[in-house]
C-alpha cells in the first residue's frame, strides 16, 4: 500500500514538473498559441457547420475554416498594420524634426485659457502656471514620441511577428481538424466531477467567445468612427489616433475618451468652438454609447460578470500580459468566480463520500 502511494506521489510530481517545463518551452510563443486557441473557439460554430456538410473531409473543412479566418481577421489586420506603420513613421519623423511638438500644442491650449480660469487656478494654489505647463508639456512630448516609436518598433519586428503568425495559423488548422477530439481528451483527463468539468469548460468557451466578439466589435467600431471624425475635423494622422482609440477601447468605462476628449478640449481652448462642440457631442453620444450599450450585451451578459469585474480583470490582464490580457484577464476572472461558486457543492460531495 505504501509503495503504491509513493508511486502515485512520484508520478504526480513528475507530471507537474514536465507540465511546467513544457509551458516554459512554449512561453516565447504564448501570444500565438493564445490567439490560435481563441480564434478556434470563436470560429468553431462556423467550422462545425462546414464540417457537417463534408464529414469525410476533415482536413478540407479545416482548410476552408482557416481561409475564412484569414479573410475576415488576419488580412484586414495586416492591411491596417501596414497603413498604421506608414502613419507611425510619418508622425515619428515630424516629432523628431520638430514639425509637430506636443509641448507647443499644450502651450497654445494653456495660453488660450480665459483670464478668469487663470485666476481660479491661482485661487486653488496653482500659481506657477508656467512650471505646470512645462511639466505637462514634457510628459506630452515623451508620450507622443513613445506612441509613434511603438509603430516603428512593430515594423522593425516584422520577422518575429511573421513567425508567430505562422505558428498561430498552423495551430489553428489542427484545432479545427482535431479540436473536438482534443476537447474530449481534456475533458477525460481533468480530475473533477463530470458536472463540474462541464460547467468550467462551458464557462471557458463562453468567456473566450464573448470577450473576442465583444471587445473586437466595440474596438473596431469606436476606432473607425473616432478616426473618421478626427479626419473630418482636420486632425493629421487620424488613422493612427483611430487605431489608438481602438486599443484604448479595450478598457471599459474610459477607453477611447482618452484620445477624443483631450482633442475636444484643445479645440475649445484654442477657439475652434464648433469643432470642439461637435467632437464632444459625437464622442459622448456616439463613441461612448457604443461602449455603454454594446459591452454589457456582448461581454457582460454572456460571461455573467458584473461590469466592475470586467473592468478590473481587463485592466489587470493588460497590465500583466499586455495586449493578450484583454482575453486572459476576463477569462481568469470568470473561472475564479465559477470555481468559487462550485466550491460549496464540491465540499458537500466530498463529505458525503
Amino acid at each position: 500500500m505504501g509503495g503504491t502511494s509513493l508511486q502515485y506521489r512520484t508520478f504526480v510530481v513528475l507530471l507537474v514538473i514536465v507540465t511546467l517545463a513544457f509551458f516554459w518551452v512554449i512561453s516565447p510563443y504564448f501570444a500565438a498559441i493564445l490567439w490560435g486557441a481563441a480564434l478556434a473557439i470563436s470560429f468553431m460554430p462556423i467550422h462545425k457547420r462546414i464540417a457537417n456538410r463534408m464529414p469525410n473531409h476533415r482536413s478540407l473543412s479545416a482548410i476552408i475554416s482557416l481561409l475564412i479566418c484569414l479573410v475576415s481577421v488576419v488580412v484586414p489586420i495586416f492591411l491596417l498594420m501596414g497603413a498604421l506603420f506608414k502613419e507611425g513613421v510619418s508622425l515619428y519623423k515630424k516629432i523628431d524634426a520638430g514639425h509637430w511638438n506636443a509641448a507647443e500644442v499644450l502651450s497654445q491650449a494653456i495660453d488660450a485659457l480665459p483670464p478668469s480660469l487663470h485666476a481660479g487656478l491661482d485661487y486653488f494654489g496653482i500659481s506657477n502656471l508656467l512650471e505646470l505647463k512645462e511639466h505637462f508639456s514634457s510628459a506630452a512630448l515623451q508620450g507622443s514620441k513613445y506612441l509613434a516609436g511603438q509603430a516603428v518598433f512593430i515594423g522593425q519586428n516584422t520577422f518575429q511577428f511573421l513567425i508567430g503568425l505562422a505558428i498561430m495559423l498552423y495551430l489553428l488548422f489542427f484545432l479545427f481538424r482535431d479540436g473536438t477530439r482534443l476537447a474530449e481528451r481534456i475533458h477525460f483527463v481533468i480530475p473533477l466531477d463530470p458536472h463540474h468539468k462541464d460547467l468550467l469548460i462551458l464557462k471557458f468557451v463562453t468567456v473566450v467567445r464573448a470577450t473576442i466578439k465583444g471587445n473586437v466589435v466595440i474596438a473596431a467600431l469606436q476606432g473607425l468612427l473616432g478616426g473618421i471624425m478626427l479626419w473630418i475635423l482636420g486632425i493629421e494622422n487620424s488613422l493612427l489616433w483611430g487605431v489608438l482609440m481602438a486599443f484604448l477601447s479595450l478598457l471599459p468605462a474610459v477607453g477611447a475618451s482618452l484620445v477624443w476628449l483631450p482633442v475636444a478640449i484643445y479645440f475649445l481652448a484654442t477657439g475652434a468652438i464648433w469643432s470642439g462642440v461637435i467632437l464632444l457631442a459625437f464622442g459622448a453620444l456616439v463613441i461612448s454609447m457604443i461602449d455603454n450599450v454594446l459591452r454589457p450585451v456582448l461581454v457582460g451578459k454572456d460571461t455573467q460578470m458584473p461590469d466592475y469585474m470586467v473592468l478590473i480583470s481587463t485592466l489587470g490582464g493588460l497590465a500583466v500580459f499586455g495586449l493578450n490580457g484583454f482575453v486572459v484577464g476576463p477569462l481568469v476572472a470568470a473561472l475564479f468566480m465559477s470555481v468559487w461558486d462550485l466550491f460549496p457543492e464540491a465540499i458537500r460531495s466530498i463529505r458525503s463520500e
